[in-house]
This record gives C-alpha cells, sequence and structure tokens, in this order.
C-alpha cells in the first residue's frame, strides 16, 4: 500500500498533471466571466433588438401549460445565448493560441539569430594555438 501511494504521490506531483489542474481551474473562472458576459451584456442587448424585457420572447411555445401538463417550449433564446457563448470562448482561445505561436516563432527565430551570430564570428584560436603558430612561422623562416 505504501508504494502504491508512493507511486500516486508521484503522478500527482508531476507538471503536467498540476498544469492540467490549473488550468481546469482558470476555465472554470474563464466560464463563469464568459458566462456574465453572453447573459448581463449581450442577452440584453439581444433582448433590446427584438424589443422584448428578456431574450424569452425568442422561445418558441409548442404546446400552453394546462392543469395536467407544463408547457413545451423551444428555448431558442437559451440556445442562442450558449451559441454566443460558445463563439466568445473559441474567440478567445484562437487569439491566446495565436499569440503563443507567434511568441514560439519570434522565440524560434532569435535563437537562430544567435546560433548563425555564433557559427559567423570564428572562434578566437587559444593561447596554444597561437604559440605553436609562432613555432611554425619561426621553423619556415629559418629554413
Amino acid at each position: 500500500m505504501k508504494k502504491f501511494i508512493e507511486e500516486f504521490k508521484a503522478f500527482a506531483l508531476k507538471g503536467n498533471v498540476m498544469d492540467m489542474a490549473i488550468g481546469v481551474i482558470i476555465g472554470g473562472a474563464f466560464a463563469a466571466i464568459t458566462g456574465s458576459l453572453v447573459g448581463d451584456v449581450i442577452t440584453p442587448l439581444l433582448a433590446a433588438i427584438f424589443n422584448s424585457p428578456n431574450t424569452d420572447a425568442l422561445n418558441i411555445t409548442l404546446r400552453a401549460a394546462t392543469a395536467d401538463s407544463e408547457a413545451i417550449v423551444l428555448g431558442l433564446g437559451t440556445f442562442v445565448g450558449t451559441i454566443i457563448n460558445f463563439l466568445v470562448i473559441a474567440l478567445v482561445l484562437f487569439s491566446v493560441i495565436k499569440a503563443m505561436n507567434k511568441a514560439s516563432e519570434m522565440a524560434a527565430k532569435l535563437k537562430k539569430k544567435e546560433e548563425e551570430e555564433e557559427a559567423a564570428a570564428p572562434a578566437e584560436p587559444s593561447a596554444e594555438e597561437k604559440l605553436l603558430t609562432e613555432i611554425r612561422d619561426l621553423l619556415k623562416e629559418q629554413k
């Protein structure tokens, strides 16, 4: 049992698992933000466009409520809100990924440029090489 607990601890504390947990928490917070944006900003604007106090006017009642049964309603207003919520999340994620890719490309270009500069600049000979070159030159002069 002790080995199992140690293996689980090693698994749970790996970077990927921690990163995923942080991502889930941030995703939940982001969902609340986009939900508020759609529910508190975009939905009232749609209701104003359709001259209604809320988006329930976009709903279609298929069967009215009776004493024996509830009403059957197509919730088009809710569906439109959900679609807008998805589009907002998709747009933000697209923008974040695009920015990350651009930053990655810039970092790769910078690294490549540094490597080219290092390769272009010839390395200065060591003290031993300089001394050997001098000896060689002196020997050539003596002949």
